[in-house]
């Protein structure tokens, strides 16, 4: 049985950010789904309203539990999506073939995923954030929730995609929490459940939000079985290189599907990672 890509977007986005992977998918007749996250996309429920980061992730559990007993599914996770996808690892390891990150938070199970955010923001300056607004709560270093600005959505986040595209993802962000407090639990993943399941990141060169050299020491902390690498893209690779994407989760689809292994050095596409 073909397994099901299941695609999960990230901050302030929703399933219509993989509309073009989508249709590329499909036309090749491969299963895959685009799922709102609560809060998120065309779902109803208000920015508020959502209480916790496993109360934003639960319609991917309820998407996985719904699913046949022996059908296995691939995640793809862009970037705050890779902690989303990494709790449905927890949650369903042996119902994964692969997770794939795309240039997105990939956490370890020796440190809770709030150090990896944590870090991630003070390695930006002031000046990468433009005129994003904040919205802070009981930590004043990390954010509570988060509105991306007009001009970091167009010179950071869809600096290498169409005017078109840019114009669409204006039209339906939204305002996103960050959960940081949740992300702070010692026990959230774990090396038996989450750390079992086989991983994949797809480094993006020239990412103005999440830097390579970023994307890099994920990978270096904590190794998954294969990199890809997609040149140019930027950060919103789904709609800047659509096509480059699809052909590294077709590669990897079929390789993990055939045999579940597969060659770390020989799959890499990133020669220096080598």
């Amino acid at each position: 049985m073909n397994p099901h890509f299941v695609l999960v977007h990230g901050a302030g986005h929703g399933g219509w950010c993989w509309f073009k992977l989508l249709n590329l998918l499909h036309s090749a007749a491969y299963h895959a789904t685009a799922l709102d996250l609560t809060g998120a996309g065309v779902d109803p429920t208000k920015l508020e309203e959502v209480t916790s980061i496993h109360h934003h992730a639960q319609p991917l559990m309820d998407f996985i539990e719904a699913l046949p007993q022996q059908q296995k599914v691939i995640l793809v996770g862009h970037s705050f999506g890779g902690l989303i996808i990494s709790l449905a690892m927890e949650a369903f390891p042996h119902r994964i073939l692969v997770a794939l990150f795309v240039t997105a938070y990939m956490p370890h199970f020796l440190s809770p995923p709030a150090t990896l955010v944590q870090r991630f923001f003070k390695s930006l300056s002031p000046e990468n954030l433009l005129d994003c607004q904040f919205l802070f709560g009981d930590d004043p270093e990390m954010p509570s929730s988060v509105v991306f600005g007009h001009n970091f959505t167009t010179q950071k986040l869809y600096d290498d995609c169409s005017n078109e595209d840019l114009e669409l993802g204006n039209l339906l962000m939204r305002p996103f929490k960050m959960f940081f407090e949740d992300l702070k639990k010692e026990s959230i993943l774990t090396e038996v459940k989450f750390g079992s399941v086989d991983r994949v990141f797809v480094v993006c060169e020239g990412d103005e939000v999440m830097n390579s050299e970023f994307q890099r020491s994920m990978i270096q902390e904590f190794p998954p079985k294969a990199v890809k690498c997609i040149n140019g893209g930027g950060h919103m690779v789904m709609l800047s290189k659509p096509t480059q994407l699809f052909q590294h989760l077709i590669e990897i689809g079929e390789s993990f599907n055939s045999t579940n292994e597969c060659d770390h050095q020989a799959f890499n596409s990133c020669p220096q990672l080598n």
